[in-house]
């Protein structure tokens, strides 16, 4: 398994792989407003240049749709069983191997045995299977790992969070060094960043590293930031950010640190603070697509320092009804490279 890269989001022209909501999923009491956002997510993709692959258990409600887009031939649907939306998290990880695209599949157990996942967890699997996708197929389902708690730099450096990757649910039968070496071997990693510090409250996941701190090429470091001591954030992401600074590339160089505001406080119907956060954006070769919050102050304080970081136009979609589920908008998207897609295929 040597001489593999995941490659850094946004470095090819992708495919973005969405699972649509239904009312057998958590959101049916607001099912027809996400459904409106996730129309709208992907107007954007599509209206951006980008293929996008559906995964839904109700084909034909989704097909009504993709008929009214003026590129509908650039929406595929894939007709399956879903237990949520969150496709970051249960999604091919695709990596390189000199010239030839690798689809990881690894095991989805609903973020520690937290949540359902016995259908989400066979996706990747049904899609290869089927020959909707292209590429080698990888069984990885002995190892627990979730799109949203990795981040690569494209060059070699992978960073994650222990208290994600180390908890007991997931592979608790593994020594760090351990799980560092499963991601050397199927990530092709060289080095490991390790993030002790830094969670947002209201967070299922256990610390996704996609909602703390991102890569901006292989030299900055993007992450959330806090200046307001008495938020309960405050001490974790600035011991968080002492961490970053101690961050070194594969060419032992430090990374410039990028801060990015702290939403204001969110709350759900029972008073618990949801986990907003401005670094759960999605990279594409062209643009941004960041999550905003109905903030108007913050959100345009984000946009204008993600559009400076990546010298890339960033587009802002309102994803306050995304939080209410405690994800936002990059764990409700998984990029795959565009030549997987099987275009004899049956979509």
């Amino acid at each position: 398994m040597t001489n593999r890269l995941l490659p850094a989001e946004g470095a090819y022209d992708p495919v973005i792989l969405l699972s649509w909501p239904h009312e057998r999923s958590d959101w049916a009491d607001v099912l027809d407003e996400v459904n409106r956002y996730y129309e709208r997510l992907t107007d954007i993709l599509v209206g951006i240049g980008l293929d996008v692959i559906i995964v839904t258990p109700q084909a034909n409600n989704i097909n009504a749709f993709r008929r009214r887009l003026t590129a509908s031939d650039k929406v595929k649907i894939f007709e399956c069983r879903t237990n949520d939306t969150w496709s970051r998290d249960f999604g091919p990880i695709v990596v390189n191997s000199n010239g030839e695209w690798i689809i990881n599949d690894f095991k989805f157990n609903g973020w520690g045995l937290k949540f359902p996942a016995c259908y989400d967890n066979l996706i990747t699997s049904q899609l290869c299977s089927e020959g909707a996708l292209l590429g080698k197929y990888e069984n990885h389902l002995g190892f627990v790992l979730e799109g949203g708690s990795i981040e690569s730099d494209g060059v070699g450096s992978i960073m994650t969070t222990w208290r994600c990757l180390g908890s007991p649910n997931r592979n608790g039968n593994l020594s760090r060094s351990e799980i560092e070496n499963r991601l050397k071997e199927t990530l092709g990693a060289k080095q490991i960043l390790w993030l002790e510090n830094g969670e947002l409250a209201g967070d299922d996941t256990d610390a996704h590293i996609d909602t703390l701190a991102r890569f901006c090429g292989d030299q900055k470091i993007i992450y959330t930031g806090c200046d307001d001591y008495n938020d309960v954030h405050f001490r974790s992401l600035e011991r968080m950010k002492q961490e970053l600074k101690n961050f070194r590339n594969v060419k032992g160089e430090p990374y410039e640190l990028i801060e990015l505001p702290l939403p204001d406080p969110l709350f759900d119907d029972e008073g618990l603070r949801m986990p907003a956060t401005y670094a759960n954006y999605l990279i594409t070769p062209s643009h941004i697509i960041m999550p905003s919050y109905g903030q108007s102050e913050k959100d345009r304080l984000a946009e204008t320092i993600l559009k400076i970081a990546y010298n890339k136009e960033v587009i802002a979609i309102d994803s306050q009804i995304l939080i209410t589920q405690h994800g936002s908008l990059h764990c409700a998207t998984m990029q795959m490279p565009k030549e997987l897609i099987n275009l004899k295929y049956e979509w």
